[in-house]
């Protein structure tokens, strides 16, 4: 009930409209983030889901709901030593030098804690609130059994399936739980990311590391959403907005993996003045064919060039019962084709990628939900930038790094199993090729060669114009026979019959005889396929 009181008040209205609309708007989507927070962890997570998708609310909600922090009071040390003794088999003394007791960062599903290893290496310990796992299980229940009465009620739950959802975020949120999950996603993105000299991902220490428990490098610094002005003129904010969209880019178009939610609070201003990217229990893996669409559809959408990205939109998309194509190539025409009348300051691609997923969901298509993740991937990092660099272009970055983005995906894809799955296609086409020429040339040579066609039956079109021939033919003759015998019937003749000269009448017979014939071979032969024909149409 809660989320239909919000959805009904809310309206899509554009950023910074002013007017009574426009504030109401933002109150109620304040008020309902508000709500959600103080249900819970499970809702905070919902809402924090909700902040990407673009196809079920007006984009204030998903500015507000992106917003949505899951603080919450810590949980006492005497349980944080408890878990962490459990799950390492050691005493916290034992394991660690130090360990702080008061946590850093408190969440609704964990908490972290300062400490230092025996080796004398800094570290951050996030450590699970105990029974979360089975609050949020019931919680999920719940919601579950809301979106199937959706689902079996609701127009709309018949259109957006919201039992499919559910499914997903509950896949999603027992996925956060699990901190191993959460250490490998570290590492790759640590991996992916090696060469940029300006980004940081805190790397996992394996041994210190269970389900509950998730030890990796502490690093010191402040959130970007933290930083006033003096602390932005120590900075050199330009430098790093371009670093960290460029970096943004590269993982979600040729890696295929991304931190799905970098908003202010995960990515850290360190102490030496590079960027370190946090909390990366939410990710997002894109297939390589996706990537394909993806790449055509930020371009697009850079360019301003509407046709073309609502075309990209519906081959990506899955088209629903009533899918109307022409609203949405109208409506996604004109929302991109704004662009190009706009400064290039003013033009935000993930407000544009995240509208153009609800213009959708109105049309009938149901965009992937990469789409979805990446439009909301998108509006924090355009935030982040932002705040790092007023003057912060993402359209341009996004032209300026289109031709870098195909030529990388070109290079990625000359890998080795490519290059040599190719090399086999080419070696087989070779081996073969001879053989084949000589069975050409052979039957050429012999004057076997056939040239088969398929399309009309010839012998039937042969058989008909025969016909055709044929009975003008015989018109012919009948109406030879009957002017000859008419201008006979003048002449006078010793022999006659009937009174009238004998070869006239011997002429007119034989017309009428043929005439007849005529007739009859008609209704014999051609009347009864007309009526088979009209048997096989019915």
């Amino acid at each position: 009930m809660l989320l239909v009181k919000h959805g009904r008040t809310g309206r899509s209205v554009p950023d910074g409209t002013d007017g009574d609309s426009a504030a109401d708007a933002r109150r109620d989507a304040e008020r309902l983030a508000d709500d959600l927070e103080g249900m819970g962890p499970t809702f905070v997570k919902l809402g924090q889901l909700l902040s990407t998708r673009a196809d079920l609310l007006p984009l204030v909600y998903l500015k507000a709901l992106s917003r949505l922090q899951d603080k919450v009071a810590p949980f006492a040390f005497e349980d944080v030593e408890a878990i962490v003794s459990t799950e390492l088999g050691v005493g916290l003394s034992k394991a660690f030098a130090t360990f702080e007791d008061h946590p850093v960062a408190s969440a609704s599903l964990g908490q972290v804690h300062r400490a230092t290893l025996r080796d004398g290496r800094l570290v951050a310990v996030k450590v699970q609130r105990p029974q979360i796992r089975e609050r949020i299980v019931d919680d999920m229940d719940a919601i579950e059994s809301i979106a199937e009465f959706a689902d079996a009620h609701t127009d709309a739950g018949r259109r957006l399936g919201f039992v499919d959802m559910v499914s997903e975020f509950r896949r999603s949120l027992m996925d956060e739980l699990d901190y191993r999950q959460e250490a490998g996603n570290l590492e790759t993105l640590g991996r992916n990311l090696a060469r940029r000299r300006l980004i940081v991902v805190p790397q996992p220490i394996e041994s210190f590391t269970t389900d509950l428990v998730l030890t990796m490098d502490y690093v010191a610094g402040r959130n970007v959403g933290s930083l006033g002005p003096l602390g932005l003129m120590e900075l050199d904010g330009p430098v790093l907005a371009a670093e960290l969209f460029s970096a943004y880019l590269d993982q979600i178009l040729v890696d295929g993996f991304f931190h799905a939610d970098p908003h202010p609070g995960n990515v850290r201003i360190t102490d030496d003045g590079r960027l370190a990217l946090l909390d990366l229990g939410m990710v997002a893996r894109i297939a390589p064919q996706m990537q394909d669409g993806l790449i055509k559809l930020l371009l697009a959408v850079s360019a301003g060039l509407g046709q073309d990205a609502a075309a990209v939109a519906i081959d990506l998309g899955r088209k629903l019962d009533g899918f109307d194509r022409d609203r949405f190539t109208r409506e996604a025409g004109m929302l991109v084709g704004r662009n190009r009348g706009a400064a290039m300051g003013d033009i935000q691609a993930g407000a544009i990628v995240s509208e153009l997923t609800r213009i959708s969901g109105n049309c009938g298509l149901r965009l992937p939900a990469e789409l979805t993740m990446l439009g909301k991937a998108l509006l924090n990092l355009d935030e982040v930038a932002r705040l790092l660099d007023p003057t912060f272009e993402p359209n341009a970055a996004i032209e300026r790094q289109g031709s870098d983005l195909m030529r990388r995906k070109l290079a990625q894809a000359a890998t080795p199993g490519n290059l040599m799955a190719a090399a086999m296609e080419a070696k087989e086409f070779a081996e073969r090729f001879p053989g084949r020429v000589n069975k050409v040339m052979d039957a050429l040579a012999e004057g076997e060669l056939k040239l088969t066609v398929h399309g009309i039956d010839e012998q039937n079109l042969m058989r008909g114009i025969q016909k055709l021939a044929n009975r003008v033919a015989a018109g012919m003759v009948i109406a030879s026979l009957v002017i000859g015998a008419a201008l006979i019937m003048r002449v006078q003749t010793r022999s006659q019959l009937f009174g009238y000269p004998a070869i006239a009448i011997v002429l007119f017979l034989m017309a009428a005889g043929a005439a007849g014939w005529l007739l009859i071979s008609i209704l014999v032969s051609d009347l009864p396929q007309r009526r088979g024909k009209r048997g096989t149409l019915r």
